[in-house]
């Protein structure tokens, strides 16, 4: 089994356990210091495949300015939950488009496999590669050797708007979706 695979495995038995043991309470608290409520969220660069077939290059959250965004945290690429909630946002998408919003998704795993995931599931958003964890540090959303599954949507300004914390991705997008037409109301 190559080290990607075996990776995928370890994380995936990780996850798994964790629900298992109903630990994701505490998982949630060891992620870190969460960014303040209408601050300017922490701004950073990171690769990524850009989500539309492009060549790997790096974005940074400032890109998005004039826009809201929905920065989501996941634990690893291919694994049931990441790829429901990438699903969800993917089907999704036109809506966040309708509402001027970009989805960007941010995980541990290199621009290789995330290439790899978007072509598998028709993913058309980015994924950011956090390969050492320092932007899921910077939002509060480490544990230790993956990305916790957290959301922050921020506003066109820089400004972080809400935070969702454990998130569950069977209804995550819909419910995203719910506080944006809030928020733009």
């Amino acid at each position: 089994m190559s080290r990607r695979g075996l990776m995928r495995l370890f994380c995936a038995g990780i996850c798994a356990s964790l629900v298992w043991l109903n630990f994701l309470p505490h998982a949630i608290a060891l992620g870190g210091k969460q960014p303040d409520l209408n601050s300017p969220a922490p701004e950073f660069t990171l690769p990524t495949n850009t989500g539309d077939g492009e060549i790997s290059r790096k974005i940074s959250l400032s890109d998005y300015r004039g826009q809201w965004v929905v920065l989501y945290f996941y634990p690893q690429d291919f694994t049931s939950g990441c790829t429901l909630e990438a699903q969800r946002f993917q089907k999704d998408l036109p809506k966040y488009r309708a509402r001027n919003t970009q989805i960007i998704g941010v995980s541990v795993n290199d621009v290789d496999s995330h290439a790899e995931f978007c072509d598998a599931e028709g993913l058309k958003f980015p994924l950011l590669a956090d390969t050492d964890g320092s932007v899921s540090k910077l939002y509060g959303s480490w544990l230790g050797i993956m990305a916790l599954r957290h959301t922050y949507l921020i506003d066109p300004e820089g400004i972080l708007r809400e935070i969702y914390l454990g998130v569950q991705p069977v209804i995550h997008s819909t419910e995203v979706l719910a506080r944006l037409d809030e928020l733009q109301s």
